[in-house]
């Protein structure tokens, strides 16, 4: 079977630089790389070496990037078309084992989490929509539709590599469609609740399937309550309160979004009319709507995309907190959430904290909430884990 590594390359590390790599870290940095010997084209898969020569993994190289190698095997097993089939594999067998039933939307492949560096595949009923975040699977492109042909049933394959990262691997943006044809109507079921999304120019690769379970844990408390969904995009929190017996406002910039959500309103048998939809900077909303809210859910855009944003968006964070905790009445509920990977839980928390102290709120954490399973974290890759989410009573 054919092989997709450059054996020709070997790439030493540093004296002592090799403890990472020993504690299955998947990523190495340039500064840990001492020297390479053989030519290599971005995104061969090479292997790499101990100062004195003691082999340690495979993966892919690329030297425009600060991450120089993202491992894929730790093991001196080959890396080809049968090694990549059965990465995918046993991530989509694992995904249909832990997924709730009624649900058809979830992620299959969660880059370095499933410990396929770089690649992202989404299922959407019967569309997969694919990212490609590093030069290695970039390089694999041609190969990708056929794998996945092999494990998975779909009519329709969509790629959507975007996003200011690709800047830092060399790769450029693509969108295209691999397979089929993008119906002009595609909804998905989650937990029994039915969606329409937008696969092609929808925000991520078309929903927040990440919220999945934070949505239902929200419905709980929801029956009967005033609730205010800030940063609603397509309105996943409001329809799951809406369904419960809560009165929605759903906050948004984008009227498009707010739209998509009316609709969903309506594909789930509830009355848009009867709730409200509002088209505005939820920064702005927050200063000037005086209302309060029984509950709010706060699921911002990441503030924080690069380790250098971290003062800035922390204070954004903290301002956007702050407004949200004025707006919920005594005794209240507010699910604060932040999908920047560069944001600690220790600093979220005490951005909570300062923004509590300035709005002279007491509160209490009663629920801390990460990832779903179908996006699960590498235990030796800690920079995977992105969303983070507190539950708080505002008393």
């Amino acid at each position: 079977m054919k092989s997709f590594e450059n054996s020709a390359v070997k790439v030493f590390l540093k004296k002592g630089r090799e403890k990472s790599v020993k504690n299955f870290h998947p990523w190495i940095f340039s500064g840990a790389i001492e020297r390479i010997t053989g030519e290599f084209l971005a995104g061969d898969v090479v292997s790499l070496f101990s100062q004195g020569g003691g082999f340690l993994a495979k993966g892919f190289i690329n030297p425009q990037s600060q991450i120089r190698i993202r491992i894929l095997s730790f093991l001196e097993e080959p890396i080809n078309p049968e090694f990549f089939i059965g990465r995918i594999s046993d991530a989509y067998q694992f995904r249909k084992r832990i997924l709730p039933v009624r649900t058809n939307a979830f992620r299959v492949v969660h880059g370095d989490g499933d410990c396929l560096s770089g690649l992202v595949i989404d299922t959407y009923n019967s569309v997969l929509v694919i990212q490609i975040f590093s030069k290695g699977m970039e390089r694999l492109r041609p190969h990708l539709r056929e794998w996945m042909e092999s494990v998975f049933d779909s009519a329709v394959m969509v790629e959507r590599t975007e996003g200011t990262s690709l800047l830092e691997e060399g790769i450029p943006v693509n969108k295209e469609i691999i397979k089929g044809s993008v119906p002009e109507e595609l909804h998905i079921e989650e937990n029994g609740m039915v969606f329409k999304v937008d696969v092609w120019n929808g925000q991520k690769t078309g929903f927040y399937l990440d919220q999945r379970d934070n949505r239902q844990r929200m419905a709980v408390w929801s029956g009967g309550k005033k609730i205010l969904n800030c940063f609603s995009y397509s309105g996943g929190f409001s329809v799951a309160a809406a369904l419960k017996g809560a009165i929605t406002v759903s906050v948004d910039v984008s009227e498009k979004a707010l739209e998509l959500a009316r609709q969903n309103f309506g594909l789930n048998g509830l009355n848009p009319a009867e709730h409200r939809f509002e088209a505005q900077d939820v920064f702005d909303f927050l200063q000037n709507n005086k209302e309060q809210f029984e509950i709010v859910v706060l699921d911002p855009p990441a503030f924080i995309k690069k380790r250098a944003q971290v003062p800035r968006g922390a204070r954004a964070y903290k301002e956007i907190n702050r407004l949200a905790m004025a707006r919920v009445q005594t005794n209240g509920l507010m699910l604060s959430c932040s999908c920047s990977a560069h944001l600690s839980w220790d600093l979220f928390q005490k951005i909570i904290f300062a923004a509590a102290q300035e709005s002279r709120r007491n509160v209490q954490i009663i629920g801390r909430y990460g990832q779903p399973p179908d996006h699960p974290i590498n235990i030796y890759h800690p920079e995977g884990e992105y969303l983070k989410s507190l539950l708080l009573r505002i008393i």
